[in-house]
């Protein structure tokens, strides 16, 4: 089993405790600790993973220290790091991972302490699965266009609508649920709400196969009734919210794509080292060596990116939308281009079903598109530019 390098984690973005973090992890990865893995049933193995990596005290990482978190507040650098390494092991591993934290963002920032103290120090230990429902059938990156609705009713919200390409739909037990209130036009008349599974009026509609098997579902709300009191922050404040649990996670996406690149860069090495070819091997061709680097460069560039965003919003605790969409935009489009290069140098060998190379091509792909496309990314970073320069 390959180890990742850790060259980059003595980078002054860290503190000592995050490359303790990063051993620990990798560690417990080597030793088997996340178990035998089918990504041919991804239900049971996500299910699995999210008790194994509670068990073990890596969820802690995804909530703040009074709900049974590791640091005060959640912390970016952290997030980056267990993501990176968790990627460069096992994709399905760092998506289980990764949910736990995007799922229940909304609720650490803007829950009221009693939803607080019920979920998350059960999302910590692994013991409740989570999910975020935004995207619909006809609004993706046009979150504007939302047509799920929620209606005061007495102490109630009664939600209506659909959700599609909703990470971990049909195996979470609590969904953080955006939907039309009508306070004012657009984003502006959007709420966000805590709703769990056994709820009357929810239910799965579809699962979702995709090219890298995710527990994915196209979920629906008919008649829901919510109570009040789940609902998160204030009427009309739902797009804020998610707008800023995406600033957090978006940094640890980047980290996660440098992971699967990194794989990608270290599996690259081993095969032209050991590839021989025209009375030498494939790692003496200066060709060869010029890729290497520039797949080392590339992954190099997107690193400090996106540490820097982490860094800035945990120690300057700055704003870091524009950051955070360079970063995300910059390290999931090079971790495809290195892992296209990664593929190519292994030759036909390369999209062998099960090979390390065929595997993270199919999983960075989706990166690219889930938390705000790259088209996405590149609209917020002009729309932030303006407003810096007016």
């Amino acid at each position: 089993m390959l180890a990742p390098s850790r060259d980059h984690l003595q980078w002054p973005f860290f503190g000592a405790e995050h490359r303790a973090l990063a051993n620990d992890l990798d560690v417990f990865v080597r030793a088997g600790g996340l178990g035998a893995i089918d990504h041919g049933d991804a239900d049971a193995a996500c299910k699995a993973l999210v008790r194994r990596l509670g068990d073990a005290g890596f969820l802690s990482h995804c909530v703040p220290r009074a709900f049974g978190g590791a640091s005060e507040e959640i912390d970016s650098r952290a997030l980056c790091v267990l993501r990176e390494t968790l990627a460069y092991h096992d994709g399905l591993a760092d998506f289980a991972f990764a949910m736990q934290g995007l799922g229940t963002g909304a609720i650490s920032l803007s829950g009221s302490e009693q939803m607080k103290h019920r979920v998350l120090p059960k999302i910590a230990q692994g013991a409740l699965i989570s999910a975020f429902a935004l995207t619909e059938p006809e609004a993706g990156s046009d979150v504007a266009a939302m047509s799920a609705s929620a209606v005061k009713d007495g102490n109630e919200y009664v939600l209506n609508g659909e959700k599609t390409f909703i990470s971990n739909g049909g195996i979470a037990d609590v969904y953080t649920v955006f939907a039309r209130t009508g306070e004012a036009p657009g984003t502006r008349g959007i709420s966000a709400f805590v709703v769990f599974a056994d709820t009357s009026g929810f239910e799965i509609v579809e699962r979702i196969q995709t090219i890298a098997p995710h527990p994915l579902a196209r979920i629906r709300f008919n008649d829901c009734r919510v109570p009040a009191t789940d609902l998160l922050g204030t009427p009309g404040e739902g797009f804020k919210i998610a707008m800023r649990t995406l600033d957090i996670f978006r940094p640890s996406v980047a980290a996660a794509a440098n992971g699967f690149a990194r794989r990608a860069l270290d599996e690259a090495v081993v095969h032209a080292r050991g590839r021989k070819m025209f009375d030498a091997t494939l790692a003496d061709l200066p060709t060869t060596q010029s890729r290497l680097g520039e797949m080392a460069t590339a992954i190099d560039a997107a690193a400090l990116l996106t540490l820097r965003t982490a860094w800035q919003r945990d120690v300057q605790k700055r704003p870091t939308t524009r950051e955070a969409a360079m970063a995300k935009m910059t390290a999931t489009e090079n971790s495809q281009w290195v892992i296209d290069q990664a593929l190519q140098l292994f030759g036909g060998r390369g999209v062998r079903s099960g090979e390390i190379t065929e595997t993270l091509y199919r999983e960075i792909r989706a990166l690219r598109i889930y938390e705000g496309a790259t088209e996405v990314q590149k609209l917020i970073i002009g729309r932030e530019l303006m407003k810096s320069s007016s």
